[in-house]
């Protein structure tokens, strides 16, 4: 097959060598199986007469690393039968234009994981409440008195914006701090921003788990993501900082769920950050199945299962 996996242009700068990205996984799977692969980055597509292209560059395996030929190739996007769409946030006005290109891919000869429209549509932290059951208490707002009221009720509250990734922005609040007018206006932009708040979980002192999902299924294995440098959540991608994780029955029974319905909404591939049963943000745009980390952990080639689900959505939708 041809390939073309959309990366983060950040990606695209340090794209040898780096084992902790999931898409380096991917692509050097898809390369050892004899498929074609190529990557571009959202400033790279382009429109012609309502035909969707990208400048896009060939990637290749050697030495168990990946590269990429520095000379770029325009080719229309259907010209490719697959394309993985993996930017990362924040999903910001060039991002969303980006994904409008994909309106005019026929996706009767292009598969598209995750759908860009679907992505465009579902937001990481605000639409998790479509599984209300399985959250923490919460708010969407942006209003300081409902703030206010919400972290006089709970007493220990987390404030997230509704755009960024990797912990970006990301507050803990406690009832009586000398900080809370100033952070909660910062956060709205003096209420006129809306922002997720969350009931703290106290468990959260242990980190989150990523629960991690290929199509209607819940993949069976998973980390916990510790806090780092200080901080009250995960926010460096390191090995200290990620250990083995185990869900219970019960818990993929749950998650199976969910996995389920976004699967119907066209996001297959889904990372859960999941802190005491409770899930706090849906990660759709270009979830980390951290497989350096599975691997290292469980002693699997993780990167396969990946592979094989990818490849047989392909598969499955180009022989209709």
């Amino acid at each position: 097959m041809n390939i073309l996996c959309v990366i983060d242009r950040l990606e695209l700068k340090w794209f040898e060598f780096n084992e902790l990205i999931t898409n380096f996984w991917i692509i050097k799977s898809l390369l050892k199986r004899g498929h074609e692969v190529y990557i571009t980055t959202i400033d790279n597509l382009s429109l012609y007469k309502n035909i969707a292209y990208c400048n896009c560059f060939r990637t290749y395996e050697k030495d168990e690393n990946i590269f990429y030929d520095k000379s770029s190739k325009k080719i229309k996007i259907n010209d490719f039968d697959m394309c993985l769409f993996r930017p990362d946030p924040p999903v910001d006005m060039d991002y969303i234009n980006s994904t409008y290109i994909f309106d005019y891919v026929d996706e009767s000869k292009t598969v598209l994981l995750n759908n860009p429209r679907a992505i465009r549509n579902f937001n990481e932290k605000l639409h998790a409440t479509l599984f209300l059951d399985l959250m923490p208490e919460n708010i969407v707002t942006s209003s300081r008195k409902d703030i206010l009221d919400f972290l006089d009720e709970n007493e220990k509250i987390i404030i997230k914006p509704l755009n960024q990734c990797f912990g970006g922005g990301v507050m803990y609040l406690q009832k009586g701090d000398k900080n809370t007018s100033v952070i909660i206006n910062n956060m709205t932009k003096n209420s006129s921003t809306l922002v997720m708040v969350q009931k703290y979980i106290e468990k959260a002192k242990f980190g989150d788990i990523r629960v991690m999902t290929l199509g209607d299924e819940v993949f069976d294995y998973c980390v916990q993501k510790l806090p780092s440098n200080n901080d009250f959540k995960f926010n460096e991608h390191c090995d200290a900082n990620i250990i083995k994780a185990e869900l219970t029955e019960d818990e993929k029974a749950k998650f199976s769920k969910v996995a389920i319905k976004l699967n119907s909404m066209g996001l297959p591939l889904v990372g859960l950050d999941v802190i005491d049963g409770k899930i706090i943000e849906i990660n759709v745009t270009s979830p980390c199945y951290f497989i350096h980390e599975v691997n290292r952990n469980f002693n699997i080639h993780s990167e396969d299962k990946l592979t094989d689900y990818i490849l047989s959505r392909a598969k499955v939708t180009l022989s209709v």
